[in-house]
């Protein structure tokens, strides 16, 4: 069968999925995207650029949505090149966040066409005046409701969508669900394991860290506040006073992800970092930027405390991989996280805005682990039960496939058995 892939960051939620179907050889796959870099087995890569920037000027509501459009009709040069190539895929699977999937309709009208859907934006229930001490002028609503433009449009464009939990779902109007599946993407949770020799090089330091050590471990893709990165680093002063032996892996760049940026000039790491000055060891506290998914991996299987917050928005991977690690997981009482962690029963669940319960919990993780023991080994259950790769999420891809374009061939959309 023919299938084509967009996603702006090749190859985004479809790794697992666009590895598999390029490894079977009984399909032919293509791949449009913006990224140059990395390749898979089986998969024609087609890099797109948008051929010019946002219009200087434009309404601020508008940015997001003209970059979209923008992006959208550069997918749609490359789709009727495609056409006219001879090429008419079966089916199209497209992230809906960047625009790319919004006017494939227009050049397939036959081939059913199957959208990620990641977030609806609200004004309540959600990340907008998630803050305690947050003061919502009357802009916020109509800019929220904006920025929903893309979701509208991709809902309409696909024939079925892909939420990846169920909170995430629940925020999409009720008259879409139906089409909306919760899939996620999975973990592969015999790689993404425990490992009792890991061990971290300090970059500059004559140490490694190892499974035993005292370690705190956090990650985020970028250290912002819709992470909890504020809380986390305020929790450390009264960490590093009291566990004299403990040491702090960071793992996350200094953009912004998520959420309103800093003043100009700043990053959310070096305001914190001014903010607490002398009242954190700097020595024990390791900022490791972004790094290799095996440095990554290894800091989660040396890790004796792993802290994830998050603001009531889109569920990170690093949770999940965690989980499958078999980390002691320190992490928000929020509804993405209440999905899958329960206090005390796979996890312990803090105030994300209160530095003082992260401490605390930190340091009782740190100095007693066997107590923990049991909810370590709960949490890689709850990842091979519920997020497994190959017995649980993969196959539901493949169903998701089979769904929207049955195959000649059942055993074209079938996972290979372990």
């Amino acid at each position: 069968m023919k299938i084509l892939f967009v996603h702006q960051n090749f190859p985004g939620q479809y790794l697992s999925l666009a590895r598999h179907l390029g490894a079977t050889g009984q399909h032919e796959v293509i791949f449009l995207t913006q990224r140059q870099d990395a390749n898979l087995p089986g998969v024609r890569k087609i890099v797109y650029r948008p051929q010019r920037a946002i219009t200087p000027g434009v309404h601020h509501y508008l940015r997001e949505t003209e970059a979209a459009i923008l992006n959208g009709q550069e997918v749609v040069r490359a789709a009727l090149s495609l056409r006219n190539s001879g090429f008419v895929p079966d089916v199209m699977l497209g992230h809906n966040g960047w625009g790319e999937i919004w006017y494939l309709k227009e050049v397939f009208p036959n081939t059913p066409l199957i959208g990620y859907f990641e977030f609806f934006y609200r004004q309540d229930g959600a990340d907008v005046g998630f803050e305690p001490d947050a003061v919502l002028d009357f802009d916020s609503g109509p800019r929220v409701r904006t920025k929903n433009i893309g979701n509208w449009i991709g809902l309409d464009a696909a024939d079925l969508g892909q939420c990846p939990t169920h909170w995430q779902h629940s925020l999409y109007p009720a008259c879409y669900q139906p089409k909306l599946h919760v899939v996620h993407e999975g973990v592969d949770t015999r790689a993404v394991a425990p490992n009792p020799g890991a061990a971290v090089k300090i970059p500059g330091a004559e140490f490694e860290l190892r499974a035993g050590d005292e370690v705190v471990t956090y990650v985020a893709r970028n250290l912002e506040p819709y992470r909890g990165f504020p809380s986390f680093m305020r929790a450390l002063p009264e960490v590093l006073s009291r566990r004299p032996n403990a040491h702090v892996l960071i793992i996350g760049a200094d953009g912004v992800s998520y959420g309103a940026a800093p003043p100009e000039g700043k990053t959310f790491k070096q305001m914190l970092l001014d903010e607490l000055g002398d009242s954190i060891e700097r020595s024990r506290v390791h900022f490791l930027g972004r790094v290799p998914y095996s440095v990554f991996l290894n800091a989660l299987q040396v890790s004796r405390v792993h802290v994830y917050l998050t603001y009531p928005f889109v569920l990170s991977w690093s949770m999940i991989e965690a989980m499958s690690v078999g980390c002691l997981l320190l992490a928000s009482r929020t509804p993405p996280v209440q999905e899958v962690l329960r206090d005390r029963k796979n996890g312990i669940l803090v105030d994300i805005f209160s530095p003082k319960e992260i401490a605390e919990r930190i340091i009782e993780a740190l100095a007693d682990p066997a107590a923990f023991a049991p909810l370590r080994a709960a949490a890689r259950r709850t990842a091979i039960e519920q997020y497994d790769l190959q017995s649980v999420c993969l196959p539901a891809q493949l169903r998701l496939l089979r769904l929207a374009a049955p195959p000649p061939q059942e055993s074209l959309w079938r996972a290979k058995r372990a």
